[in-house]
């Protein structure tokens, strides 16, 4: 008798021992043909892997992101296309009771053949499929994978729905997309989306390998802690999920051990024929000191090693090896003294934390090409700017395994929605089952992961039934409602608490939580400040007019778009297309009136580039739309920070801001604060001072100057704000105020000091909103300070004295880093340090420049050289753009 451990969703390695035949597992990773539909087009591709990279790496298209690549290219989208491959059976299949085809990841609607017979169909991108080869393998054999365009699918299944339209049909001309995306299970934002291509792949996009067992194999095994507060102990619950293949019950032993907690605990297991599922119950010891997984910030990151051996008799044994952590979430809804509605805030171990991030969206259009180090390396950046949170956005996938486990490793949350998104979605049976086998797999696949707290249904489908964004008539709205219910309560939120009652699940975001749910589900209005979280997005308003921004609960999607760096558009453009009018940026931006909206905004306190020559006109168009995106989302987060704990006219209490979004997924105006390749844009520098955990926030009411300190720190501290007002005109302070004995409470924001704009120029003397600027930061004892902050008392198109400053760096190589050592001739804004298309960051950058000499670090990604960084520097700042 034999036990195989198969790895899918598991964290560690199994291993098998005992007298052969061994595990039998063959991956079918590697080299696979590629044919288009009719046969003209034949060739190699990986696996994993899909047609367009295949197409690529075999030099027969051009780069998708190519300038137009993207219609160019929509042939591909079009045709059908089948993977095939040989291989030789590794075991005799005679000594096996049953043999598994085990795909991971099949995108999306395909028929699998092995050696001609159909073995199994797909029909969805986030499903794990096994189909029994046991009666057709043999011991050389021919496997197809015969796609369908998700395209023709999407429409067929929109077609055949005959009962009532499931809108919306297309997405806006604008964004140039295909239709219906609605109606497949797939990458929603793979038919198009406002900050991204039409690429509908066709692909084996994740692993596929042949399995073979003769008595069970295990197919999930996940890790829950739970606290028992009464008891003050830490448990485990540890489920395994088995392919039970022998007719008769399987019994054995199963061990667990944590060494580190002095925690080992033995069980008797009887395993029934079938899908067998055992939950074991470990409590740890007692005497063990338990140290938490905390977000990032606020403390480590603990995992212990764990053993589970199950020894099913006769010498047979697995030992599975995993990662254990220990950390409770709550999402707390409660009333607010002084306030109507509810909180909405999450408490990890206990504490009430602020939640700083971002929205992910996909890395790429092509998920092969992101890579282990792509993840890293823009999951380091987050961290770099003191965020640690994500939301891991409905319209794209569930993740790869190893973003969670970065996840974990760094310490930032995910909030988890699944995968609908600005859409109404069908639920008839087929689709229904197709979600449910989704949605059972991706929870039971990710939910040991600490860093995910939350699950949520979906992506604004809440706010369009309430704002019937698809003008449904009233009549008509019933059986939507209906369909809503079904999907997001009936099927998706029962499966999340049958499979995960370890964290908290909403059906929608923006959601009113509680209050939706007190009104079946759907509120009148999903966007009322007084519960649940919101989404806000105005791009006529005046930013940095603080009084715009909804003070909210939760602020979990918000921004402005900026176009990406000169550097990052020359991969994927010719020189035609360096122009803000051009067809080519016409093309790239995908979202109605976009380039006209960042003028419009920027335009509001910023002169415009009016530079005869076309090229220095475009770059300074570019690096003007990322000062007004980092400035407006500057003023928007610090608005929500400054607002966690007052209430004014029953509003406040913000705990958590989510800026859209983090991360690009090709070269295009976007709201992302990262550009595609991880370049950072100001906007995340900037994200890296209004996210500290330690922060000044100014702003003016009523022609009055409020500074508030805002804090993330566990203890109280003493602290001195500095306050001083410099003149555009000269590099000299023209006063300083120090206020000492300010007493900043932990976890908390707080005015602290407060004085009317004019009092404060009188008592500087010769100032005015003008020709001065307010900047302030906090200082504590030993190490303990603020990044420094700064209010404008005008509009920069209106400042007086501002010149042009002459700029200069000389570059120093200390160890791996390299210092830039900056000069200035005068007061200079928004001073913006560029090494085109060397891999790095710096470590601040867009700021303001009060000082004759500054000095600034880079952090290289890839090896380089002064003389490299030297050729490569450009030096920019507000007054450079004139």
């Amino acid at each position: 008798m034999l036990l195989i451990l198969l790895l899918a969703a598991c964290w560690g390695r199994g291993v098998l021992s005992g007298s052969p035949p061994g595990p039998a597992v063959h991956s079918l990773r590697g080299s696979w043909w590629l044919g288009s539909g009719n046969g003209s087009v034949v060739l190699r591709g990986d696996v994993p892997g899909c047609v367009h990279t295949a197409l690529l790496g075999q030099g027969l298209i051009q780069d998708p992101y190519y300038r137009f690549n993207d219609l160019t290219y929509r042939w591909i989208s079009l045709d059908n296309w089948t993977y095939s491959r040989t291989f030789k059976n590794p075991f005799d299949v005679s000594k096996w009771q049953k043999v598994n085809l085990v795909f991971e990841g099949v995108d999306t609607v395909a028929q699998i053949l092995i050696n001609n017979v159909t073995v199994g169909r797909t029909d969805n991108m986030f499903n794990r499929y096994s189909f029994d080869i046991t009666s057709v393998i043999k011991e050389v054999n021919f496997v197809e994978v015969r796609f369908l365009s998700a395209i023709s699918y999407a429409a067929k299944q929109s077609r055949s729905h005959r009962a009532y339209s499931v809108p919306p049909q297309c997405p806006p001309p604008v964004q140039k997309g295909e239709c219906h995306v609605n109606f497949i299970r797939k990458e929603q934002c793979s038919f198009s989306w406002d900050w991204g291509p039409s690429f509908p792949t066709q692909g084996i996009w994740k692993d596929v390998r042949v399995e073979a067992c003769n008595l069970c194999h295990l197919i999930y095994f996940t890790l829950t802690p739970t606290y028992v507060k009464s008891a003050q102990q830490w448990s485990l619950e540890i489920e395994s999920v088995f392919d039970v293949v022998s007719s008769k019950p399987v019994v054995g032993l199963v061990t667990v051990n944590i060494p580190k907690l002095q925690t080992q605990q033995t069980y008797t297991t009887e395993l029934p024929p079938g899908e067998a599922r055992i939950v074991l119950l470990v409590n740890i010891n007692k005497s063990a000191t338990v140290q938490t997984w905390w977000p990032s910030g606020h403390g480590n990151q603990t995992g212990y090693d764990m053993t589970t051996t199950f020894n099913m008799g006769a010498g047979y044994k697995i030992e599975k090896f995993s990662k254990a952590y220990f950390r409770t979430v709550e999402l707390v809804e409660e009333p607010i003294p002084g306030s109507p509605g509810l909180s909405f805030y999450f408490r990890i171990n206990g504490l009430p934390i602020f939640l700083k991030g971002s929205n992910w969206i996909p890395a790429d259009s092509f998920q092969d090409r992101v890579s282990s180090d792509m993840l890293k390396l823009i999951l380091q950046s987050t961290v770099d700017a003191n965020m640690n949170a994500l939301r891991v956005w409905g319209g794209g996938l569930y993740e790869q395994d190893e973003f969670y486990d970065i996840c974990d490793e760094l310490g930032i949350m995910i909030w988890q929605d699944f995968m609908f998104a600005c859409a109404l979605y069908p639920t008839d049976q087929n689709y229904l089952e197709s979600v449910r086998a989704e949605v059972t797999h991706q929870v039971k696949r990710l939910k040991s992961h600490p860093c995910i707290i939350l699950w949520s249904g979906n992506n604004e489908n809440e706010a369009a039934i309430a704002g019937n964004w698809f003008s449904i008539p009233q009549d008509k709205m019933k059986v939507y409602i209906l369909d809503y219910v079904k999907l997001y309560v009936k099927n998706i939120q029962e499966i999340v608490i049958a499979e995960d009652k370890s964290r908290p699940y909403i059906t929608s975001s923006p959601t009113n939580g509680k209050e939706s749910v007190k009104e079946r589900w759907l509120s009148q209005n999903p966007y009322d400040t007084h519960y649940g979280d919101t989404h806000f997005y105005d791009y006529l308003s005046d930013c940095w007019n603080w009084t715009v921004y909804p003070k909210t609960r939760f602020a979990s999607e918000y921004g402005f778009q900026s176009w990406p760096s000169f550097s990052t558009l020359e991969k994927v453009s010719s020189i035609e297309d360096w122009s803000y009018t051009s067809n080519f940026s016409l093309h790239r931006q995908h979202h109605a009136a976009g380039n006209n909206q960042m003028l419009h905004q920027a335009g509001l306190h910023f002169k415009l580039p009016q530079n005869t020559d076309p090229l220095k006109l475009f770059k300074d168009t570019i690096y003007l739309t990322q000062v007004m995106q980092a400035q407006c989302i500057k003023a928007e987060t610090e608005f929500y920070r400054r607002s966690q704990s007052e209430i004014i006219n029953g509003e406040g209490h913000t705990m958590g801001s989510l800026y859209w979004q983090l991360n690009d997924i090709w070269q295009a105006p976007s709201w992302a604060s990262l550009e595609y390749g991880g370049k950072w844009k100001m906007l995340h520098y900037f994200a890296q001072h209004f996210f500290a955990p330690l922060l000044p926030v100014g702003y003016e009411d009523d022609s009055v100057l409020y500074i508030y300190g805002v804090s993330d720190l566990h203890s109280d501290c003493e602290l001195t704000l500095q306050v001083t007002l410099h003149r555009w005109s000269s590099m000299e302070p023209v006063c300083t105020l120090a206020k000492e004995g300010v007493t900043l409470k932990a976890g908390s924001a707080a005015p602290i000091y407060k004085e009317p704009i004019n009092d404060l120029l009188k008592r500087c003397g010769n100032c005015t909103r003008q020709s001065c600027v307010v900047t302030f930061y906090l200082m504590g004892k030993g190490e303990l300070h603020s990044p420094g902050n700064y209010h404008f008392l005008s509009s920069l198109k209106d400042a007086v004295g501002l010149e042009k400053a002459q700029l200069s760096a000389t570059i120093s190589q200390q160890g791996d880093l390299y210092a830039f050592v900056l000069q200035t001739t005068a007061v200079t804004p928004f001073v913006w340090l560029d090494v085109g298309n060397i891999r790095g960051r710096f470590n601040d950058n867009g700021f303001l420049m009060t000082e004759k000499r500054k000095v600034v670090v880079f952090y290289p990604w890839e090896p380089v050289s002064i003389e490299e960084l030297e050729k490569s520097l450009s030096l920019t700042s507000l007054m450079d753009i004139y």
